[in-house]
């Protein structure tokens, strides 16, 4: 009983204690720094070793500029445990009174304790950080390793160069790093490309890709060869990265995986013509079956997006070509499935894009595999109207594969597909959930298509004109993009002043893009740029404009004036980087 009574006891003290640490931290962050100070004194009586508590104590005693009460306690606690890192304490509390002298004493007593025992470094060197005395920081851990050379901080040096502005230290340091431990090049790279998209002006990326091509020709060594095409691949110079590729391949050619899937990421930032190159170049040098049907269907796959009416015969022939050469094997299965939505979207005949899949479906396919032919199935039966059909294969894939990217996708579609047949509310459901998707694509995709049926339910309860822009949405699905414009044209003039306005004008200008009247689409997104500029689609509408002007109509300085507007007036948009880059093309930026 006795013993039933204790843990009862210990149990509500327990409760007591963590209820007490809430309090504080709840004044602490409030910035009630009087209770605060307080509750963290009770608290580090009842636990003086606890180190947070009494860092915590200290700093309210600073905020409340108690100075020689906070020197008095870091004296007691460093005469009772004798802790380097509380010389950085007492330095910081000198400093606040803007006695940078005694900081400066302080700090070089904590750099000595280090020089006498350099396991001291880590608990020195953090504090320092946390207190931004980043000189005094790299002044520690460089004094660490001038004692024992087997300590490795280029990592955190590394950080510390680039926080102080030293660009080239702080790159050389990574790239010693790396290529020492190449097993923390990916930590590495994660930091290189922070700075890369951060740095104020062009600087950091010139300074990086120097000294990648300096070691490249110095050290004949493929792994600078590696990080250089990484680094042209951050920039989006594929063309670039092509070239160390195959350098790579020459001397290593042992697999053209790695240049597949640059070719792939060519494929998604649409430099097509790279894209073409790589996969050309894939499909001459390899015999593995696995890489030459992949390269064939990305080839395939942009002569279909490019491809004009009179073009399909053509290409429906080559696809049958590959087929019969290859042969219909799980190996295949991607050119099958683009032969069946070739069929099923193009040349508008679902039976046989239909009969395709389903006979791809009898071979011996892993759960992905038949994930994606049940995807290609549903896509084709929601293209027929069969909207319950489609449904069901795409929640066969949601259950199949389960939080998979895969199940995402097929949720993503199932949402779509609810929101082509009128169903708004479960629609509006679905969309709500995919907004915090894993997959940034599915995310944003969902979080336009929430804000779209959402805002024009207010403003319409009836949703009159969200159906009919929702009919408008499922012919482009169906790629009838002539009667999709007719339906776009009918919703402007029958709810023009609307909610519904702006983003009917956002879709008719893409729709227009697809069939190449590029100056019809202009007018779309200066629309909304002259009448919705305090609406959610400006970016966009700046942004696509520049697009055309720089891609299409070759009028760049069209094209400067609009990517200036985003970085100017837009810095929480999604094109926000990539505006930055484009207008620094344009104005002539070197090395970027």
């Amino acid at each position: 009983m006795k013993k039933l009574f204790l843990h009862i006891f210990l149990f509500f003290s327990l409760i007591c204690f963590s209820q007490n640490e809430q309090l504080a931290q709840y004044y602490y962050d409030k910035g009630d720094f009087e209770k605060a100070k307080i509750s963290y004194e009770e608290l580090l009586e009842n636990v003086p070793q606890n180190l947070q508590y009494f860092l915590r104590t200290i700093d309210c005693y600073q905020q409340l500029q108690q100075f020689d009460v906070a020197e008095k306690a870091i004296q007691n606690r460093l005469a009772k445990y004798n802790q380097g890192s509380l010389l950085v304490e007492l330095g910081y509390n000198f400093q606040l009174q803007k006695n940078d002298l005694k900081a400066k004493s302080y700090y070089d007593q904590a750099i000595e304790r280090i020089r006498k025992n350099p396991n001291e470094v880590y608990g020195i060197a953090n504090s320092l950080e946390r207190k931004v005395q980043l000189e005094y920081a790299l002044k520690a851990y460089q004094t660490a390793t001038e004692i024992q050379p087997n300590y490795n901080f280029n990592y955190q040096q590394g950080l510390l160069y680039g926080q102080l502005g030293n660009f080239e230290k702080m790159i050389e340091t990574f790239l010693e790093e790396a290529y020492a431990n190449p097993q923390n090049s990916i930590i590495i790279q994660n930091q290189l490309s922070r700075f890369m998209t951060d740095e104020a002006d062009a600087s950091f990326s010139n300074a990086l890709r120097k000294a990648l091509i300096l070691r490249v020709q110095k050290a004949q060594d493929l792994f600078w060869n590696h990080y250089l095409s990484w680094f042209y691949v951050q920039q989006k110079e594929f063309s670039k990265a092509f070239i160390q590729e195959k350098a790579i391949y020459k001397r290593n050619p042992e697999s053209l995986s790695t240049i597949l899937n640059l070719a792939n990421l060519a494929i998604e930032e649409e430099d097509q013509e790279v894209a073409r190159e790589i996969l050309t170049f894939v499909i001459e040098n390899t015999k593995d079956l696995g890489l030459l049907v992949q390269a064939h269907s990305y080839l395939t796959e942009l002569k279909i997006k490019n491809a004009a009416e009179k073009d399909y015969a053509t290409i429906n022939a080559e696809i049958e070509a590959l087929l019969k050469e290859y042969e219909i094997s799980p190996f295949t299965l991607s050119l099958q499935l683009i032969q069946a939505h070739f069929v099923a979207f193009n040349l508008k005949k679902p039976e046989q894009g239909r009969a395709i899949v389903k006979k791809a479906l009898e071979l011996q396919l892993n759960n992905y595999e038949v994930a994606q032919a049940k995807m290609e199935l549903a896509d084709i039966l929601l293209f027929e109207q069969k909207f319950n059909q489609a449904l069901l294969y795409y929640s066969q894939i949601e259950t199949d594969l389960k939080n998979d990217a895969v199940a995402h996708e097929a949720s993503l579609k199932a949402a779509k597909t609810s929101y082509f047949k009128g169903d708004f509310a479960w629609a509006l459901k679905q969309f709500k959930e995919l907004k915090s998707a894993n997959t940034q694509l599915i995310a944003n995709d969902a979080l336009e298509y929430f804000l779209l049926i959402n805002d024009n339910t207010v403003a319409d309860s009836t949703q009159t004109a969200l159906k009919a822009f929702a009919k408008g949405d499922y012919l482009l699905y169906q790629n009838r993009n002539q009667e999709a414009i007719t339906q776009f044209q009918l919703v402007l003039n029958t709810f023009k002043g609307d909610e519904i306005e702006a983003v009917t004008q956002l879709r008719l200008g893409k729709t227009y893009e697809k069939t190449a009247e590029y100056n019809l689409a202009l007018s779309q997104y200066q629309s909304i740029i002259d009448h919705h500029s305090d609406g959610i689609y400006i970016d966009e509408a700046l942004f696509f404009s520049a697009e055309i002007y720089s891609k299409r109509l070759n009028e760049p300085e069209k094209a400067k004036a609009l990517y200036e507007k985003i970085i100017f007036n837009h810095q929480d948009s999604i094109y926000f980087v990539e505006a930055r880059k484009k207008f620094r093309e344009l104005r002539g930026d070197k090395n970027l």
